[in-house]
């Protein structure tokens, strides 16, 4: 390991890095480094929701169908999710922070080449470009936040910003969203991430310490099939909104994904460095709280998705008026975000996340019950109490369930845990997307189908309580005996 003449390691940093990759440069205070990994995880998170206050301006100006308007969402989220295994093992042999910096000039590039975009084309194109950057830069995010916190309060507290980033950026993207496409048009929901990412790239370079890179060998094959799988399912759901599902496209994109996910699982097994170790499917104790990983999300994601079209189309509220509607979310969120670090110690991560999940399927439902009688009288107050129950429960939700895949994964695998955990959420709200794009058109459109849809949007996190609740594992309390 090499030093830097800057600044000294201390035995301090170096146990709290991650096996294999300990801290060489520190380079400015711990809570600023937190700071701008918070802020760089909430710039990726927000970009999966700030564009859907705008999708109506969007469709309406780039002429998109009402099933193309969700790869807007889509293709962010599965570049984002599908490369996102791969990047892992490529920002451990550069190294974290030079990755973190890449990927975020990259996102930076995509934004602004979106807001320009001339054509729907271009700007899903953009929109994937986008997905790229942030997958380059996500996984860094964890590993350089683990590295330079100690364990114990500090790294619990930099854990807790780092969820409420997670949880939170979905609806501080729904209310920029709406102000900036009230105000300055829908270019800006793009536009707008330039001046954060400088921020962020300032920042990084000054503050951010670099970590030892590792000598590994690319998993090209597995990296390859799981992209495939994920964009042929993907694409297989969507277009069955406007094929149908007898569709040959759509059938033969369902084969294409079956095939290449027995690819992926040869590869794994064959590859000494997997981007997806298999020993995390082992079993359902292992397997069931990154499932409800992939689960969870496509609720969260579908019910905002849907939601927005439920006020602006069908309740007729401005975009700026279906942001603040949205408020209550991150009041929510935030509250119980704050009370869970409390909690775990004395009740653990189950019965936190088991009852987060409940709260999900329940707020999801009475939206549900909310849409399938909405017109333009309806009052917001109807809006705003449903998202208060689901913002609790996503704030319960997040910090127990990725406490719980992190501390199973095998310290060799630690990367690629934290790489699997954002990919998962990721790609489990784009394929969930998807599906319920299917369900709106089958049930009838944005005529008579939001209720169904949001109904049937409440199945994914009932699955996820299902897969967390019964096979997730207490944290054990740590030793604090003296040696």
């Amino acid at each position: 390991m090499r030093h830097d003449s800057r600044s000294e390691v201390t035995e301090v940093q170096r146990a709290a890095a991650p096996p294999g990759a300990a801290v060489r440069v520190r380079r400015g205070p711990v809570a600023l480094a937190v700071v701008i990994l918070v802020l760089t995880q909430l710039m990726f998170v927000v970009d999966t929701s700030i564009v859907n206050v705008a999708l109506p301006d969007i469709g309406r100006e780039l002429g998109f169908s009402s099933a193309g308007l969700s790869w807007v969402v889509t293709a962010y989220a599965l570049t984002f999710g599908g490369l996102i295994l791969l990047s892992g093992k490529v920002g451990s042999m550069i190294g974290p922070r030079r990755a973190l910096v890449l990927g975020v000039v990259v996102f930076v590039i995509a934004s602004i080449a979106g807001g320009l975009a001339p054509s729907a084309e271009v700007l899903v194109a953009a929109r994937a470009l986008q997905g790229v950057g942030a997958a380059m830069a996500a996984p860094s995010v964890m590993v350089l936040l683990m590295g330079i916190t100690t364990p114990g309060s500090q790294r619990s507290r930099a854990m807790a910003m780092f969820v409420l980033a997670v949880g939170a950026g979905a609806a501080v993207g729904l209310l920029a969203g709406g102000v900036l496409t009230q105000t300055l048009g829908w270019q800006w929901v793009m536009f707008v991430n330039a001046p954060i990412g400088l921020v962020v790239l300032l920042g990084a370079v000054r503050n951010l310490p670099e970590m030892e890179r590792r000598r590994t060998s690319l998993d090209i094959g597995g990296a390859t099939a799981s992209i495939l799988t994920m964009v042929a399912l993907v694409f297989a759901f969507t277009s069955a909104a406007d094929r149908g599902w007898s569709s040959p496209v759509v059938l033969g994109s369902f084969a294409v994904a079956a095939l290449a996910l027995a690819a992926l699982i040869v590869c794994e097994r064959r590859h000494p460095h997997p981007v997806m170790p298999l020993a995390f499917f082992s079993s359902l104790r292992s397997a069931g709280p990154l499932l409800s990983m992939l689960v969870v999300p496509a609720g969260q994601v579908g019910f905002l998705f849907f939601t927005t079209l439920l006020t602006q189309q069908v309740l007729g509220f401005t975009p700026i008026q279906t942001g603040l509607a949205l408020v209550p979310f991150t009041v929510g969120l935030i509250a119980t975000n704050q009370l869970t670090p409390r909690l775990l110690p004395r009740l653990g991560e189950r019965v936190i996340g088991s009852t987060g999940l409940a709260g999900l399927v329940l707020g999801i439902a009475w939206m549900a019950l909310v849409a399938a009688d909405a017109d333009a009288n309806t009052s917001i107050v109807t809006v705003l109490l449903p998202s208060i129950l689901l913002g609790a429960g996503a704030g319960a939700t997040f910090a127990p369930v990725t406490a719980v895949i992190m501390h199973q994964a095998p310290a060799e695998h630690i990367g690629a845990a934290a790489s699997l955990n954002q990919g998962l959420q990721q790609l489990g709200g784009g394929m969930g997307l998807a599906v319920l794009t299917s369900v709106l058109s089958a049930t009838g459109g944005l005529e008579g189908g939001l209720g169904a849809t949001l109904l049937a949007t409440a199945a994914f996190p009932l699955a996820g309580l299902l897969l967390f609740g019964l096979w997730a594992r207490r944290i054990p309390a740590p030793d604090t005996t003296p040696a």
